[in-house]
């Protein structure tokens, strides 16, 4: 049964172009064609990357904490209770007031002592902001090497210039080691991402991430597949472009350099909404959208790959929404204060003006007299 739904899975008029098939990715003359196993090298890739992440958070993440400042507020631990601890576990976290009032009775503890208990148990399980610098930290130095590492595999390639180079001679590609390795490198950090995404920092937008990641492995996964090679090294770039940006802002917040966090927020605000809401849409969805139907009738494979990128373009849309909210409350922050220090700028100044003609004219009689005298003068010879 599982070999005949692999077989009805993997037929060619699913995911090529009419007469064109897998025997056209054979290994041939010397040149070289992605192919499905391949991607089981990600997976030791994504357990050493688990391993890298966390000699790298002991040995370099900790200590850049300590040198910017991150540090800890001392936390008071709930009383050992098993009672309670079940109740947190299986039940609820923020127990209603009829709920508190039986715990009381059960526990013998005061209403107050349950409040407390609750709170700093819930403070207990609050990540620490060490623990989320040592994660920005992590996707801060990947994201930054990735993307300068795919802009050097990419930097001599003509369809970086010319996006219809895609898709000349497809899906005959030959495949590059640079390319390989970009792919398995990236595929394989994704994949590390949503093994520890259990044991990282839980977000608001947590089950966008997921989302993210999951549709991100299987875009980059049938990409590879299919030999849409020049099509998924051009994604991964764009995507690549910003985050490190986002990165390096939550470390200085983590670290409560509000004004470096603010300024390269702006900084990742911008790039994201150029590469994701312009060049993401405008640029490559258009490609691998509009100019492939010119050159081949539509197939399954057209439609599950633009679809995946679709779903990504939703993400950077909802994203995007939240990312200029931010950066709109921090510019109007900004000018509200630059115009107080203004305000309060002038009438420090009118302050000093007055107490010095005072102090003139305490000081100098006579020279009060000559003033007052001049300005019945000027007025004098404006009304003549």
């Amino acid at each position: 049964m599982l070999s005949e739904l692999s077989e009805w899975f993997w037929q060619e008029r699913l995911w090529f172009p009419e007469g064109l098939g897998w025997a056209d990715l054979e290994d041939r003359d010397g040149r070289v064609y992605a192919k499905g196993r391949d991607l089981w090298a990600a997976l030791p890739i994504a357990l050493v990357f688990l391993i890298i992440r966390q000699i790298f958070e002991r040995t370099v993440a900790t200590p850049l904490a300590s040198l910017l400042g991150v540090k800890e507020t001392v936390r008071l631990k709930a009383p050992h209770n098993p009672f309670l601890e079940s109740y947190y576990c299986k039940v609820t976290k923020n127990p209603t007031q009829p709920s508190v009032a039986s715990l009381c009775k059960q526990t013998g503890y005061s209403e107050r002592q349950v409040q407390r208990w609750f709170r700093r148990r819930r403070n207990q399980d609050r990540p620490s902001l060490l623990k989320k610098f040592r994660e920005a930290s992590w996707r801060f130095t990947f994201y930054l090497l990735a993307f300068i590492a795919g802009l050097a595999s990419l930097i001599d390639k003509p369809w970086l210039y010319d996006t219809k180079e895609m898709w000349q001679g497809f899906p005959v590609l030959t495949l590059l080691p640079s390319q390989y390795w970009y792919y398995m490198i990236e595929l394989g950090f994704y994949g590390s991402l949503l093994l520890s995404v259990a044991s990282d920092v839980k977000r608001k937008d947590f089950k966008e991430h997921i989302i993210h990641h999951v549709a991100t492995i299987l875009l980059i996964s049938f990409s590879w597949c299919v030999n849409y090679i020049r099509a998924g090294t051009l994604i991964m770039l764009v995507h690549d472009s910003s985050d490190y940006f986002l990165e390096s802002a939550k470390m200085f917040n983590y670290a409560g350099w509000r004004n470096a966090c603010n300024y390269i927020f702006i900084v990742f605000a911008a790039v994201f909404i150029v590469t994701r809401l312009i060049i993401f849409p405008f640029w490559i969805i258009y490609w691998t959208w509009v100019y492939p139907v010119t050159v081949y009738p539509p197939f399954f494979g057209y439609y599950f790959f633009n679809g995946l990128l679709m779903i990504l373009q939703c993400l950077h849309i909802f994203w995007a929404v939240l990312i200029i909210r931010i950066a709109l409350r921090f510019l109007t922050n900004n000018v509200n204060r630059l115009r107080f220090k203004e305000t309060e700028a002038e009438i420090q100044k009118e302050a000093e003006i007055q107490k010095a003609t005072v102090n003139q004219l305490h000081s100098d009689p006579v020279q009060e007299t000559h003033t007052q005298a001049d300005e019945l003068r000027a007025s004098s010879h404006v009304r003549g």
